[in-house]
């Protein structure tokens, strides 16, 4: 009785193929059950899917040499900013860099934490020039400026961070990273809002988040648009203009009068 179950099952199964084979390849389950016993066909996904959090246990990327990790941020770097994330494929990051697959499994586990440890360390060079730049200038007007220009120059020097960030960044996969956060990145620069409302410098009707929010948007939309617009126009060029403008929308109105 059972094999004429299963007979008939085979032969219900290829008629559906048949017949329906491109609804079935949108599956990633299908369940039969035949006489209280569960089938379970399955066939791996087509379609692609925001990547989701894989936690994986990895090696310290420390012990990886540092030309080896230089190569596949590279390679991660371009790939990523040329196509879209569920376009690039681990096999091209590794052929690239010139690194086995299982490297890249053993310290990134999975596509996901390669594209954002990747970033945080292109990040981490911005970082390091604003704390750069930043250190001597006391005047909370001047300092905002550098900050302003630094994030210029980097999206000309590195426009393909941002073509990365723009191509294949996920903001909900990115809220879930550390780096979204960044303490090291984001507290100074809040520190700098923070004493400019203290002292009556900086508008102090809303909360500094919502400053930093104004000045990063005003600035990373002049950023993709730069890499949209095709790079034509310098930004740092334009740095001092550009900053007045969000200066205007961030100061006191007394402060406009005695900055200048």
């Amino acid at each position: 009785m059972l094999d004429a179950a299963v007979t008939s099952l085979k032969g219900k199964w290829t008629a559906r193929s048949i017949g329906t084979a491109a609804s079935l390849r949108q599956s990633a389950l299908t369940v039969f059950n035949v006489l209280g016993i569960t089938i379970l066909i399955t066939e791996p996904l087509r379609t692609a899917s925001p990547p989701g959090p894989r936690p994986i246990a990895t090696a310290p990327r420390e012990g990886l040499d540092a030309g080896t990790r230089q190569r596949i941020e590279d390679t991660v770097v371009a790939a990523f900013s040329q196509q879209e994330f569920h376009r690039v494929n681990l096999i091209d990051i590794a052929r690239g860099a010139g690194v086995s697959l299982q490297t890249l499994y053993k310290y990134y586990g999975n596509k996901e934490t390669l594209l954002f440890a990747t970033l945080d360390a292109r990040l981490a060079r911005l970082e390091a020039r604003l704390v750069d730049h930043l250190h001597g200038i006391a005047d909370c007007k001047e300092r905002l400026r550098k900050v302003f220009w630094v994030i210029l120059d980097f999206t000309e020097t590195q426009p393909e961070v941002i073509q990365m960030m723009m191509s294949s960044v996920y903001l909900a996969a990115w809220h879930r990273q550390d780096s979204f956060r960044n303490p090291l990145l984001f507290e100074p620069f809040l520190k700098v809002l923070r004493d400019g409302r203290a002292s009556g410098v900086l508008d102090d009707g809303v909360d500094e988040k919502a400053l930093l929010d104004l000045f990063l948007g005003f600035v990373f939309r002049l950023g993709q648009m730069y890499i949209h617009r095709g790079r034509t126009q310098s930004l740092t060029g334009q740095s001092d203009a550009l900053f007045e403008m969000v200066w205007r929308a961030i100061a006191k109105p007394a402060a406009h009068v005695a900055a200048r």
